[in-house]
């Protein structure tokens, strides 16, 4: 390792541009009207499987009603559906549906496509561009360890 690399400041480095470009790619408007919360809500729920709004929202850190609103909003829109707890039926349970996961992957593709476009642009020459496809991975496996 190079005796000049102080991990701190590469650590310092990393959170701050990691996080502006999150940020970024965040607050670019995207079609299909997920708003942060439904796609936080939905992303939960793609990952933990069936559950109730309750555990939900206490995962998520935020008030029952908060996420039974975003909930309600999800349902009317088809990409979430309510079934009786197959080991409780007084409780519901939350599930997404094809129509939410089609609305994850379609999120998905079009952050992917918005980073395609800013790479494509003309801003970064083709050894930046090897470059960050060679931190790519570097990028997965750090996290990971964490």
């Amino acid at each position: 390792m190079n005796d000049d690399l102080d991990p701190e400041a590469v650590a310092s480095a990393l959170l701050s541009s990691i996080g502006l470009l999150v940020r970024r790619a965040r607050q670019v408007p995207l079609v299909g009207g997920l708003t942060m919360p439904e796609r936080s809500a939905l992303s939960q729920l793609d990952r933990t499987g069936p559950t109730t709004s309750s555990a939900l929202a206490r995962d998520a850190q935020i008030t029952a009603q908060a996420m039974g609103a975003t909930l309600g909003a999800l349902r009317t829109r088809g990409l979430v559906e309510r079934r009786p707890d197959p080991d409780d039926g007084r409780r519901v349970v939350l599930s997404v549906t094809d129509a939410g996961r089609q609305a994850l992957r379609n999120k998905r593709n079009e952050r992917a496509e918005l980073l395609a476009r800013a790479l494509t642009s003309g801003a970064f020459t083709p050894t930046e561009l090897e470059q960050l496809a060679a931190a790519a991975p570097l990028l997965q496996r750090l996290a990971q360890t964490i």
